[in-house]
């Protein structure tokens, strides 16, 4: 009974507040605007220029992009509206305490420990380190799995980048077919006057739609990946660190760059992130 209530837990997930934030933020901006200027919700409420821009990108989208990785893509939206609870320097407390383990009893003592780790990347590490794995191979496969991590989430990412570059163009081609059926009824100036109107919102749904939520959320995944992929790297060095039986304070001093680095980083790329976004 003791022994499970001792096992790690996984990190848990909680709701990433700068994305809802952010997104509450532009649409009552846009809205707020337009009730200002003695506008009306009606007025952007066009279901039909909605249907054109959504279905549009999603199927431009689809066709740039293989099936498994679009679908892929979409898993990865957890990541834009969810982050892990848990930060680096819990993980560094961990690694310390399996270093100081390591060091009264030997490292085939983290055995048991090994199995019982909630993160597949720390557990892989530390399975390896005590299996007798030379360290430079330890290094190898680790530094490689994040390589192909790395790859993969830029290629998903890119996924949401792709629609956020045709959904502008999407929402014009929209607004042109709206026109043309304005052109039709020249007869009735006022309607015509109307018409026009009504067209443009599927050039505002094109422009919203990428810059507010597709280009914003490729930027997030691309920061979640790095967080990610720095954390790793942490546990390479602390995994290396207990293979080389340092002094667990040698190891914590070599580590605590790294809670700090992923504290700092999460914050520049949101700023970078927040750069204004070219229509395509």
């Amino acid at each position: 009974m003791a022994k499970n209530a001792d096992k790690p837990k996984p990190a848990g997930m909680k709701p990433d507040v700068a994305t809802i934030l952010g997104i509450v933020c532009a649409l009552g901006g846009i809205v707020g605007g337009l009730l200002l200027e003695k506008g009306q919700l009606i007025d952007v409420a066009q279901y039909t220029a909605a249907l054109i821009v959504v279905g549009g990108t999603l199927g431009a989208t689809l066709v740039g992009t293989p099936l498994p990785v679009f679908f892929a893509a979409l898993g990865r939206l957890k990541a834009v509206f969810f982050q892990r609870a848990e930060d680096a320097g819990g993980v560094i407390e961990q690694l310390i305490g399996y270093a100081t383990k390591a060091r009264k009893n030997g490292i085939v003592s983290l055995e048991s420990d090994a199995e019982q780790i909630a993160d597949p990347f720390l557990r892989k590490a530390l399975t390896l380190a005590v299996d007798g794995t030379d360290l430079q191979d330890i290094r190898n496969m680790l530094e490689l799995e994040i390589a192909v991590s790395e790859h993969r989430a830029e290629t998903e990412a890119k996924v949401f980048e792709s629609a956020g570059g045709f959904a502008p163009t999407i929402g014009i081609i929209g607004a042109v077919m709206g026109l043309i059926q304005v052109m039709k009824h020249l007869e009735n100036i006022q309607e015509v006057g109307k018409g026009i109107a009504v067209a443009f919102v599927a050039t505002i749904y094109g422009v919203g739609i990428a810059n507010i939520f597709l280009l914003p959320a490729a930027a997030k995944i691309k920061t979640s990946i790095q967080h990610e992929s720095l954390t790793k790297e942490m546990i390479v060095e602390g995994v290396a660190g207990i293979v080389e039986g340092l002094n667990p304070k040698v190891i914590r001093t070599k580590l605590e760059p790294y809670a700090s680095h992923a504290a700092k980083k999460p914050a520049a790329d949101a700023a970078a992130a927040a750069k204004p976004a070219k229509a395509a």
